[in-house]
């Protein structure tokens, strides 16, 4: 075991994670026909992951995936130790106690994502019969790295219903991928953007600025009033929502991965009063910047 001052649960060079705010969860995800009977709760990648640690009495309210690529762990679960090396995957249950850890000197390289959802328990109890193991291995496939990596960007991208939808019917065949290997065949397709995706990526590219309406308009070359409207019909949001989604997104990756302070954060959003980022930060997350840094710093 290492010692217990090096232990972390994040704080990886390379590293990412999306959290999906609690409220899109509650008011898009489990409110939806489809996304309510599974949904991604949580994403990442922690690449090299040395010292990484995360104890758990009670477990967690989601199911948890951990995919390891590289390296090697340990996770326990139901007082039993799962030695994790290349290639296995890994289901704990909700609310399971259990824990976990990579090696000291050959630490993991994780792909993990948190799952919710009344079909989830069911697949979750499945797998587990069918396995009778939580753990099964996984032969290297590009084109399922490459299908966790789409579902990643796309929520990335922010909180549309289409996004969402888009990333949680994409995690069933991911998950499929993990759970029967043996059957897999992905396609080849790739999602060709429209006009609204030019827009999105463009404020993903301007985080750092105060973008107006107008510039973000002008970017697909639209009037304001057709801009507006488009993307509302589109989204589901106004255009400087979505904006202020995408920003706060990124305001936690700084605060869950970085030590900057709050005021630094605001500025890097292109906010440069830290009092309404912080304010726009609670409304979307329901809870205030510091809050946020040190409840996911003690999961």
């Amino acid at each position: 075991m290492m010692r217990n001052e090096v232990r972390k649960g994040q704080g990886f060079k390379g590293q990412r994670a999306i959290v999906i705010p609690r409220n899109i969860l509650q008011e898009k995800c489990t409110a939806d026909p489809v996304m309510q009977t599974m949904h991604i709760t949580d994403i990442g990648y922690y690449p090299k992951a040395q010292f990484h640690y995360l104890k758990r009495p009670h477990g967690t309210p989601e199911h948890i995936l951990i995919y390891c690529l590289e390296g090697r762990g340990t996770i326990w679960l139901h007082k039993k130790e799962y030695p994790i090396e290349a290639g296995d995957c890994f289901i704990i249950p909700r609310d399971e106690p259990h824990a976990y850890q990579a090696h000291d000197t050959d630490p993991w390289t994780i792909y993990w994502a948190h799952f919710a959802g009344y079909t989830a328990d069911a697949i979750v109890t499945a797998v587990q019969q069918q396995l009778n193991s939580y753990q099964t291995f996984l032969p290297l496939a590009h084109e399922r790295l490459a299908l966790f990596e789409n579902i990643y960007q796309q929520l990335e991208r922010g909180y549309r219903t289409e996004n969402l939808l888009y990333a949680n019917m994409s995690f069933w065949a991911f998950l499929a991928s993990c759970i029967y290997p043996g059957s897999y065949h992905p396609g080849k397709t790739k999602p060709e953007q429209d006009t609204i995706d030019h827009a999105i990526d463009y404020m993903y590219q301007h985080l750092d600025r105060m973008l107006t309406l107008e510039q973000m308009a002008r970017s697909i070359n639209l009037s304001i009033s057709h801009f507006s409207a488009l993307f509302k019909s589109n989204t589901g949001y106004s255009p400087i929502e979505y904006f202020n989604h995408l920003k706060v997104q990124k305001a936690c990756q700084y605060l869950q991965f970085t030590h900057l302070r709050i005021k630094e954060i605001a500025s890097l959003l292109g906010m440069e009063d830290p009092y309404y980022f912080s304010r726009l930060f609670s409304k979307v997350m329901g809870q205030s910047p510091a809050q946020y840094r040190a409840k996911r710093q003690e999961s």
